[in-house]
């Protein structure tokens, strides 16, 4: 039985939960929100999770098998690196977050010292092992392009640069780096930022971003060459319901690597 610890309460982490509620194998011990949503968790987890408490942080007392995030980028400061050096094995979500320049290596060394490890979960997008293995072999260049309604752009930096309710066709919001697309659209870029990871790095993934009115799905294109050979991969995730700019399928990657770890199976 793996007795898990998460990072949030909001349509990610509680999605997972629905998911899992029937599963004997996983268990949610702890439920971590910030103070000021802690009585709005609790109605949340409430029919998931009877027994999980709700806390501001982990004290030095619990210690679960694994903690995950599912809260978005400061958790990653907050509590992912403390419990690396406390030596409990930690998942992310929020990808995105290692834009920020050193955080990938902060993590790293707090899961050496504290002799555990921190798996960086694939999310929205497919082809990662694929990926990873053609690094090996040698990459040449990754190139993402990312397709969304205009609605899921609203409240980024496109919102007020372009009249998303007014448009008509695809249009580019933006071109540059991963680094850059996760630092500028960190809630809408994990998959940007997690295909770099896996790939060749933040610096030299190229982004192209579209807010695009003649799709209702977030689609994502990738088109790798190296060494290895070529391949293309185009997915068409559903949005997640309760918040379009996340798709349903990073909910359904988170458990899946929870069932990893607690089920004698794994793939």
């Amino acid at each position: 039985m793996l007795h898990v610890s998460m990072i949030g309460c909001g349509a990610i982490g509680v999605g997972v939960m629905e998911l899992l509620k029937s599963d004997p194998e996983v268990v949610f011990d702890v439920v971590i929100v910030p103070e000021a949503h802690m009585d709005s968790a609790r109605i949340s987890i409430a029919a998931l999770a009877s027994e999980a408490r709700v806390v501001s942080k982990l004290d030095a007392a619990q210690r679960p098998d694994l903690l995950i995030e599912c809260a978005g980028h400061r958790a990653i400061e907050e509590h992912i690196i403390p419990a690396l050096l406390r030596g409990i094995p930690c998942m992310v979500v929020s990808i995105g977050a290692l834009s920020e320049p050193g955080l990938v290596e902060r993590l790293e060394a707090a899961a050496r010292e504290g002799k555990t490890q921190v798996q960086l979960l694939s999310g929205a997008i497919g082809a990662i092992d694929a990926l990873s293995a053609a690094r090996v072999g040698g990459l040449d260049s990754v190139v993402y392009t990312g397709r969304k309604p205009p609605n899921a752009w609203k409240d980024t930096p496109a919102d007020g640069l372009f009249a998303l309710d007014a448009l008509t066709e695809a249009t580019l919001i933006f071109e540059g780096t991963a680094r850059e697309a996760a630092r500028l659209y960190p809630k809408n870029a994990n998959v940007a930022a997690t295909l770099s990871l896996a790939g060749l790095g933040l610096d030299h993934t190229e982004v192209r971003l579209y807010a695009d009115p003649g799709v209702s799905e977030n689609v994502h294109h990738v088109e790798a060459k190296g060494a290895f050979g070529g391949f293309e991969l185009t997915m068409r995730g559903k949005p997640l319901a309760a918040n379009p700019k996340t798709s349903a399928l990073t909910v359904f990657s988170v458990v899946r690597a929870l069932g990893n770890r607690a089920h004698a199976l794994s793939i």
